[in-house]
């Protein structure tokens, strides 16, 4: 267990230690970081552009897991079946996750444009007249969320797919054989079994949700108007353009005990209603 318990302490435990003890200090990196105590978390409390962007996230975040599990769950089920080309297809749908974010986000923006762009062109062709998505501030969010979507949907259908063919048919026949309708069949049998990967896909998105920076990055940077300012763009505007590392440790102590709490309420959740011994 040495290299993996070395992974785990070097670059997990000690960066979060060091942050931890950075958010006490002040400190811009070029001069020696000054001790101010508790300053950096009572400046945080009133700090109003900072719980604005952890709205943003959190709307980012409700706008992405529900359809994108819902969707991975969907095409799981679609592409569980035996028929000829499905391998090709479960490839197909991998090859977004595959991809760099930067790169994707660079793509998406032409996608976005609001003149040239394939979206808006298309609208064009029913004679709906698209907004302009990246530079809207109604728009700009959704359509961030929506590439995030579109890039983990068929990485999550791995998983949905994996637990899926975990199922026994067996209990299929039996529920079938007792009358069940298809979507009973599901919602009795195929969901609740399904309950340990809908618990390890939820856990693992939100987490990446709320830590989501560079789609943000590439695509909008935090505009416009700060309606895409998600909360790990605010940590990196701090810390490497304002050169304020004090604060945002700080802000990264506060992303992390959110992502703890809600992770926590998830594993509470599902600890009661998941099933792992099938037999």
């Amino acid at each position: 267990m040495g290299p993996s318990l070395f992974g785990v302490v070097g670059f997990l435990l000690l960066p979060m230690v060091i942050v931890l003890v950075l958010s006490l200090f002040d400190w811009e990196l070029l001069s020696a970081p000054e001790f101010v105590g508790l300053d950096n978390y009572r400046r945080l409390a009133s700090d109003g552009q900072t719980w604005h962007s952890l709205w943003v996230t959190v709307a980012y975040v409700l706008l992405c897991i529900p359809l994108q599990t819902a969707l991975a769950l969907a095409v799981a089920m679609l592409l569980n079946q035996r028929v000829k080309g499905v391998r090709f297809l479960r490839s197909l749908f991998v090859v977004p996750w595959m991809a760099t974010p930067i790169v994707l986000g660079l793509i998406w923006n032409w996608i976005f444009d609001p003149r040239d762009g394939a979206l808006n062109s298309a609208l064009a062709l029913v004679g709906v007249t698209g907004p302009d998505w990246l530079s809207d501030a109604t728009w700009a969010l959704p359509a961030v969320a929506l590439v995030s979507v579109w890039q983990h949907t068929g990485y999550n259908m791995l998983f949905f797919l994996a637990g899926l063919q975990g199922i026994p048919q067996e209990l299929h026949d039996a529920a079938a054989t007792d009358g069940a309708t298809p979507a009973q069949r599901f919602w009795r049998v195929t969901l609740p079994l399904l309950n340990p990967t809908m618990f390890f896909v939820t856990v693992t998105n939100m987490i990446g949700a709320f830590q989501v920076f560079d789609t943000v990055y590439a695509m909008t940077a935090g505009g416009p108007s700060g309606s895409t300012e998600v909360i790990n763009f605010r940590i990196f505007e701090t810390a490497f353009k304002q050169f304020d590392f004090g604060y945002a440790s700080t802000l990264s102590m506060l992303l992390f005990l959110i992502i703890f709490l809600v992770t926590l309420a998830q594993v509470r959740f599902f600890g009661k209603r998941t099933t792992y011994d099938l037999s």
